[in-house]
């Protein structure tokens, strides 16, 4: 499996452990999926399960949005700096 598929399988199975439509049981399986590992590397952090270079697009974006204010934009530029350090 490739680590695209691996990462959107992790997805499906996150989200089905916070859908309140899926079932106990199904919530399990999907807990004990990801616990015992999908078999690839799915690109994903502990962070949510969010991927860092998508997060880090989402703040150069806020940095340049005219819709977001000043301290939001201060606060997207801090939080990719310490993205880049930690790197």
């Amino acid at each position: 499996m490739n680590p695209e598929e691996a990462a959107n399988k992790a997805r499906g199975y996150k989200a089905a452990m916070h859908n309140p439509n899926v079932s106990e049981q199904a919530k399990q399986h999907s807990r004990e999926v990801l616990e015992g590992g999908l078999g690839g590397d799915t690109g994903l952090t502990d962070e949510g399960g969010k991927d860092p270079g998508n997060r880090a697009r989402g703040l150069k974006a806020a940095t340049h949005n005219p819709n977001v204010t000043e301290e939001g934009k201060k606060s997207a530029q801090e939080q990719l700096e310490d993205m880049e350090q930690q790197e």
